[in-house]
């Protein structure tokens, strides 16, 4: 299981996690093995530009919400290069980036997930 997978089961439990993606599709928001927070994401309250940890036709992504459609419970993923990776059920959205080395990302209020001790 690599990094990402294992992080996807993590905040699917429902654990705020922090690792370092290596990488570069997501330069510059993310840089190869920054810090990042990733917490449980609510979906449907997913915007354009959000990062969040999803899994698209079978691999897990770090990689940004290029568009919408909450109307039928999806997401589509792309990285920060002009690659989209495609479409995805709010099921398979595990997280969101909530803070890179240590700053806060912005427009992340009401997104988390929070669960019970």
């Amino acid at each position: 299981m690599g990094l990402l997978e294992a992080m996807a089961v993590r905040v699917s439990a429902g654990e705020t996690v922090e690792f370092r993606p290596s990488g570069h599709s997501m330069t510059p928001l993310i840089r190869d093995r920054q810090q990042v927070r990733v917490s449980p994401a609510l979906p449907a309250t997913l915007e354009r530009g959000d990062i969040v940890l999803a899994r698209v036709a079978g691999t897990v992504y770090l990689h940004l919400v290029s568009a919408v459609d909450h109307a039928n419970r999806r997401v589509q993923i792309s990285n920060n290069q002009g690659r989209t990776n495609g479409w995805t059920s709010h099921d398979k959205v595990f997280g969101i980036c909530v803070a890179v080395e240590g700053t806060e990302r912005r427009r992340v209020t009401g997104k988390v997930r929070v669960t019970s001790a």
